[in-house]
């Protein structure tokens, strides 16, 4: 179920916001962090089926050793770029917030897609002792399994777990949490002049879900890295630990499917965006630009001219750790 939902939810993010843009509309900060976070989830998401065959299987792989490195850097990085960009977004929150107008020439699409791009490759980075050590472990009736080979296991578990700990949860997470108190202290504080109400009311609203995400991300994925830390002081696990930490997992997976409907549940122009996306492709799109944030809104031209054309424009509001171990 979560494998389903959550690669439907992502593909209907990405798919509205690939064809706003081709209906000339231009892509604002926030679309490129939300496509690319979706897009990160999707990966994430497309390598369950086959944790689901190993389950399935008693931990048996059937896949070859490629496919097993693949998959597991597949799954690190994706849900390490998922968590980064989160980081980001709480940054871009904390700037347009806090300073509305002093970095506006920082908020742009370029340096968005710049610092999505060094995002990716400090991910790839990161997950570099996943790429090499992920291989065919024997397993009891001539079966292999896909796992993490450290050459050390009795100590590099130990700084393994620290290291997922630090990079994909603990650096992120504070990174985090210090932005948003920056942020609602200044929203308590203000008393300096005001943007436009309709740029605060649109600044407010996706403050509001980038808050949704990051709090989804830290409720999904706490329990999967408490229970890695806990683990290191277990050498036999009980079943009701090993029933809980599988729990902690479909949760970690979960954030992946969530995320998609949170934008869908808290962004009303997501949901006209979406409208607009699904339209027939007779209709014609006229596409305005918005005095906040290069933000723009969409109205639908009737196909016969000659027609009033309505007047009511709406401003514009767009729109999670390494491989799980197994």
């Amino acid at each position: 179920m979560i494998c389903f939902l959550g690669v439907v939810g992502n593909c209907i993010v990405i798919y509205t916001i690939t064809k706003k843009t081709k209906c000339r509309a231009k892509q604002t900060v926030p679309d490129i962090f939300i496509l690319n976070l979706s897009i990160a989830d999707l990966l994430f998401l497309l390598g369950m089926p086959f944790l689901i065959h190993q389950l399935l299987g008693d931990g048996s792989w059937c896949f070859g050793a490629p496919m097993c490195t693949m998959i597991t850097a597949l799954d690190s990085n994706s849900q390490t770029v998922s968590t980064y960009i989160l980081t980001v977004m709480t940054l871009d929150r904390y700037l347009v917030t806090v300073h509305p107008f002093r970095f506006n020439h920082v908020r742009t699409p370029c340096v968005a897609g710049a610092a999505v791009g060094a995002v990716w490759g400090l991910s790839l980075l990161s997950i570099t002792p996943v790429l090499m050590y992920s291989g065919l472990m024997p397993l009891p009736g001539d079966l292999v399994g896909c796992a993490l080979l450290l050459p050390n296991p009795a100590s590099d578990i130990y700084w393994f777990t620290l290291y997922q700990f630090v990079l994909a949860f603990a650096l992120p997470l504070v990174v985090i949490c210090v932005g948003f108190f920056k942020i609602l202290q200044h929203v308590a504080t203000a008393v300096a002049p005001l943007p436009p109400r309709s740029l605060r009311l649109r600044t407010k609203r996706v403050t509001r879900m980038a808050v949704a995400i990051c709090l989804a991300f830290f409720v999904c994925w706490a329990p999967y890295y408490i229970l890695q830390l806990v683990h290191l002081g277990i050498e036999q696990p009980s079943p009701a630990f090993s029933y809980a930490y599988n729990i902690a997992i479909s949760m970690g997976y979960a954030n992946s499917c969530i995320n998609p409907f949170l934008y869908i549940v808290l962004s009303e122009t997501f949901k006209r965006q979406f409208i607009v996306a699904i339209r027939p492709v007779h209709k014609d799109f006229r596409v305005n630009r918005s005095t906040t944030d290069g933000g723009v809104s969409l109205r639908l031209a009737p196909a016969l001219q000659g027609q009033p054309q309505p007047s009511s424009d709406s401003p514009r509001l767009p729109a999670t750790a390494p491989a799980l171990q197994r």
